[in-house]
């Protein structure tokens, strides 16, 4: 893992209130980004606070403060089950942000869960980021301008659970995985910490109660990533930023 980076915290009163600071710091990062290099590239996450974030996003107000023709959508993990089904990501960014959206088609960059075994689906994910990027495999990943990344009750980001061999990989870009402790129990394919640690800016989102313990011992008590995926997130040429409603902060 590379150095440790200082997280910057941020707390709001409420998930309403975090959801419209993540759309803020999605906005900048897209300014900046395609100011300063002309595209805006952005893994997103799952769970229920992303998604009040991108109907925040969806909103005609909102959405037109970015430019969706030089914006590429990537996925930060998924499970293995149909797009249509409800516990795809993809499904989650279609119904929040995608049917309300003006995004063409070729930016919008999904995970395969059709080809026949999770090694498969993280294989040719790896294969479009580097033809994408303009990359070689093996060689330096991908950098986006932005991911973001939920948190777990178990400490686990993206699809990288705690215990699991993902959480050594030094290499390759994307992994398939096995189930987490929590539901649901599919496969799924997630980015690396390559890549995760490679972003120019991670920001987490987190709200609830019931997140506050995991909270405290990710910030608070340098957990072993093994034990605390979501401690190994350390980018080393960028920021990450905890942006958490006063519930989950109670106890950092």
């Amino acid at each position: 893992m590379p150095p440790a980076t200082t997280p910057e915290i941020e707390i709001r009163a409420d998930p309403g209130e975090v959801a419209d600071a993540a759309v803020e710091k999605i906005v900048a990062a897209a300014n900046d980004a395609l100011r300063e290099r002309g595209r805006f590239r952005i893994a997103l996450a799952g769970g229920s606070t992303p998604e009040r974030t991108y109907h925040q996003l969806a909103t005609p107000e909102q959405s037109a403060r970015i430019d969706w023709t030089r914006t590429e959508l990537w996925f930060g993990d998924e499970r293995l089950v149909p797009h249509d089904d409800e516990r795809s990501n993809f499904a989650l960014l279609q119904r929040s942000l995608l049917c309300n959206v003006a995004i063409p088609p070729e930016n919008i960059f999904p995970v395969a869960t059709d080809r026949g075994s999770a090694a498969a689906c993280a294989e040719e994910y790896a294969n479009r980021l580097a033809e994408q990027f303009h990359l070689t495999r093996p060689g330096p990943p991908p950098r986006f301008d932005l991911i973001l990344l939920g948190l777990g009750e178990d400490g686990h980001t993206a699809s990288l659970f705690p215990g699991q061999p993902s959480l050594q990989e030094t290499t390759a870009w994307t992994v398939g995985c096995p189930p987490g402790a929590l539901p649901p129990a599919v496969d799924r394919v997630s980015l690396t910490f390559p890549v995760l640690n490679a972003a120019r800016a991670v920001l987490f989102l987190v709200t609830g109660k019931q997140k506050a313990a995991i909270v405290h011992k990710v910030l608070r008590e340098s957990p072993s990533v093994t034990e605390i995926p979501a401690a190994g997130v350390q980018p080393s040429h960028g920021t990450v930023t905890w942006l958490m409603d006063r519930a989950a902060a109670e106890r950092y």
